[in-house]
């Protein structure tokens, strides 16, 4: 089985390096002090023309809350149509309600604005309720081609059996990213436990 490592990055010299040290895919965002909100649109754009690996976008207007108004769902409308004019990989975004459950309305919308790219539902999935009941509605919807989530706890290593439910839940063809402190240092011993094909970290690579 081929492992994909995908590296969250915030910067092109940062990116840069990730592909030249094994990176299978990147997530680009800015501000990663704020876990990642959307980068601007010269990053993307940089990134697009002097990377080879896939770029997914993350298409966050703000931190910490997923609960977005229409004017911020208008925001990312417009970021997710760039990314698609540019010809990124993927799209990456989550939108909650008060309740701390999907909103599938909003959901629904971006995911249908985004295709044909790919689109993840990134670690807003964590801050819900139940993350297997949230994980059910999005497979539900069939423009949406994965999600990122560290099993509802912080790090994965707490999370390994909700984790490997996540994967026997899912589509083959549907990914499903371990994420939350995956490093290179415990990346074997975290892929023995949970066998899945893709991984997400800041420090998953040995970046030298």
């Amino acid at each position: 089985m081929l492992i994909i490592k995908e590296v969250c990055v915030d910067s092109l010299s940062d990116a840069m390096n990730a592909e030249k040290n094994g990176a299978n895919r990147i997530e680009l965002c800015s501000r990663l002090d704020k876990d990642g909100l959307t980068p601007s649109r010269k990053l993307i754009r940089d990134c697009f023309n002097l990377l080879k690996i896939p770029i997914r976008v993350m298409i966050r207007p703000k931190h910490p809350s997923f609960v977005y108004s229409e004017n911020e769902i208008s925001q990312m409308i417009k970021e997710i149509s760039y990314c698609k004019m540019i010809g990124v990989d993927g799209v990456v975004f989550g939108c909650l309600d008060n309740n701390f459950d999907f909103n599938i309305d909003q959901i629904d919308l971006l995911s249908e604005i985004a295709k044909p790219l790919n689109v993840i539902i990134h670690k807003s999935i964590d801050s819900t309720s139940s993350v297997i009941e949230s994980l059910s509605k999005i497979l539900k919807n069939k423009n949406i081609n994965g999600v990122l989530s560290s099993g509802g706890n912080r790090f994965a290593k707490d999370a390994i059996k909700t984790l490997k439910k996540m994967l026997d839940l899912s589509p083959e063809n549907f990914e499903i990213i371990c994420a939350g402190g995956i490093t290179f240092e415990n990346f074997n011993y975290l892929h023995k436990k949970i066998n899945a094909k893709y991984y997400h970290g800041k420090k998953i690579i040995n970046i030298k």
